[in-house]
């Protein structure tokens, strides 16, 4: 069995988890959310654009790029672009890491649900424990925010 898929996701998940940390400390160390958003876009240049037309060009792959594909590969950069945005938005205007970032990783999933479920709807009813996992996750996320320490 493949096991490597796992391996990813956990390296999103300690990248992810750390984000939202050293996003608050970049922003509070620049003084300007502007200016950490503006690292934040450095960083996606070089990981996002440098180093694939490098990986791309080492491996003699086409460079065309399908109409669709651009259109959702350039979707999901704004989105991403845009999360990353509201985040240091949140972070300004009150928000902690310790209770931002939970609340956005515990909601991510609920939409990324819906909306899978919407592009590529599936051939069978969902279990009705997915709708105990959305309950599930939206107590959490009101237990993070009724109980956090003061």
């Amino acid at each position: 069995m493949n096991w490597l898929w796992l391996l990813f996701a956990f390296g999103t998940i300690l990248c992810w988890g750390a984000y939202g940390p050293t996003l608050h400390e970049g922003t509070a160390a620049l003084k300007s959310p502007w200016k950490a958003i503006l690292c934040v876009g450095g960083a996606y240049f070089v990981l996002g654009v440098i180093i694939p037309l490098v990986v791309l060009k080492a491996q003699g792959a086409s460079m065309e790029f399908p109409s669709r594909g651009l259109l959702f590969g350039g979707l999901a950069g704004a989105l991403g672009a845009l999360g990353a945005i509201f985040i240091v938005g949140a972070l300004r205007s009150g928000g902690l890491p310790l209770y931002v970032m939970p609340l956005v990783f515990g909601g991510a999933p609920l939409v990324n649900v819906l909306v899978s479920s919407l592009m590529h709807p599936p051939k069978e009813a969902p279990s009705p424990f997915l709708y105990v996992g959305f309950l599930v996750a939206a107590l959490g996320a009101g237990m993070v925010l009724y109980f956090k320490p003061s």
